[in-house]
C-alpha cells in the first residue's frame, strides 16, 4: 500500500528547456490560456491563441498553416448575423458591429502572430475535443459556432487518422519552416460534458491515440501529461471549478508547477521569482493610493524594475513600469 494513498504523475524532464530567451507559441483549448497566461504574467516571451480559443485539432492545424503562409483574412470570410460581423475561424472576442473593425482586429493579431512564430523555439498544442462542427454551406470545420442555429452545422467525431494524416504533413512543414522548433502536444483535462460522459471519454481517447501515433513516428515531438496529472494524480472534484468541468485555480497552479519543473530551465527560476514579486506589487490595490507612503512604494518598485532590466536586458517590464508611473 502506498503511504500517500495516491498516485503521483511526474512528467519526464525535457531535454530542451524553456527560458526568457526562448519564445513560446501556445495554441489550443482554454487550458492553453491558463498555462500560457501564467507564462505571460511572468514576462516570458509568449504568444497565446491569436485567433482565440481553438478546441479541436483541425482548427489548430488550419491556423498554423495560415500563419506559415502569411495570408491575411478578407471580408469574404466574414459572416453577418444579429448585427455582428464575425469569422468561423475565430472566437467571439473578434466579433464587431463594423466589418472593418472586425477585420482590423483579426489581422492585427494575425500579423503579430506571423512574426512571432518565425522566432518561436517552442510550440505547445493543446487538443480539447475530437468532436467538430462543419459549416454546411462550405464543408469547413469551424473553430467556433458563435451560437448560430445547430441546423446550419454538421456535428461529427473525428477518427484517429482524420487527425494523424494532416498533422504528418503539418509537422513536416513546421520543421521545414523552422528546423529547431520544439513541438509539445498535450490533451486538455477540461471535460466537454455536453457530449455526455461516454462521448467525452471517447473524444479524449481519440486525441490520445492520435497524439501517440504522431509521437511514435517522430522523436522530435514531445508530450506533456496535463490530462494524466488531473485524472490520475489529483483525482478529486475539489480540484474543479464550480461547474465541475473546468479546473480550479489550485489545480492549474499544481499543473503549472509540474510544467515548470519539467520544461523551464532551473537557472530561470530565480528570475521568475523576482518578476513575480514585482507583478504582485502592481496588482496590489492600496487603501490610500494618494498617500506619500504609497508613492514611495511605487518608486521602490520602479527602482527594482530598473535593476532587474539592467541585469536581464531580455526582460520587458514596460507594462508594470507604465502602471507605476501613472499612479
Amino acid at each position: 500500500m502506498k503511504d500517500s494513498f495516491r498516485t503521483v504523475v511526474t512528467p519526464v524532464s525535457f531535454p530542451e528547456k524553456l527560458s526568457y530567451q526562448t519564445p513560446a507559441f501556445f495554441l489550443g483549448s482554454c487550458f492553453t490560456m491558463s498555462i500560457g497566461g501564467k507564462m505571460k504574467r511572468l514576462k516570458f516571451p509568449v504568444m497565446v491563441n491569436p485567433s482565440g480559443v481553438l478546441y479541436n485539432p483541425l482548427s489548430i492545424e488550419k491556423t498554423l498553416v495560415r500563419l506559415m503562409e502569411g495570408t491575411p483574412y478578407g471580408k469574404e470570410e466574414l459572416l453577418h448575423e444579429n448585427g455582428r460581423w464575425f469569422s468561423l475561424k475565430h472566437d467571439t472576442f473578434f466579433s464587431e458591429k463594423d466589418p472593418g473593425m472586425c477585420l482590423e482586429k483579426m489581422n492585427r493579431a494575425f500579423e503579430k502572430a506571423t512574426g512571432f512564430i518565425k522566432k518561436s523555439h517552442f510550440l505547445f498544442l493543446t487538443f480539447g475535443t475530437a468532436w467538430v462542427y462543419t459549416w454546411k454551406e462550405s464543408g469547413e470545420v469551424v473553430a467556433n459556432c458563435h451560437k448560430l442555429p445547430a441546423a446550419r452545422f454538421e456535428r461529427k467525431m473525428l477518427e484517429v487518422n482524420d487527425i494523424v494524416e494532416p498533422y504528418k504533413v503539418l509537422i513536416k512543414r513546421l520543421f521545414a519552416y523552422k528546423d529547431d522548433l520544439k513541438i509539445v502536444f498535450t490533451v486538455s483535462p477540461v471535460r466537454h460534458w455536453k457530449d455526455g460522459p461516454a462521448g467525452n471519454q471517447y473524444s479524449k481517447s481519440v486525441l490520445h491515440v492520435a497524439i501517440h501515433k504522431l509521437l511514435a513516428e517522430d522523436e522530435r515531438l514531445y508530450y506533456f501529461p496535463s490530462y494524466e496529472i488531473v485524472m490520475d494524480d489529483l483525482r478529486d472534484y475539489r480540484f474543479y471549478a464550480r461547474d465541475m468541468l473546468h479546473l480550479s485555480d489550485v489545480a492549474v497552479d499544481y499543473i503549472w508547477d509540474k510544467f515548470r519543473d519539467a520544461i523551464v530551465d532551473s537557472e530561470t527560476f530565480p528570475v521568475m521569482e523576482e518578476v513575480a514579486r514585482i507583478v504582485r506589487a502592481t496588482e496590489h490595490h492600496p487603501f490610500r493610493p494618494d498617500s506619500e507612503e504609497y508613492r514611495k512604494f511605487c518608486e521602490s518598485q520602479l527602482e527594482k524594475i530598473r535593476d532587474l532590466e539592467n541585469r536581464y536586458p531580455f526582460l520587458d517590464m514596460s507594462e508594470e513600469r507604465a502602471y507605476l508611473k501613472n499612479i
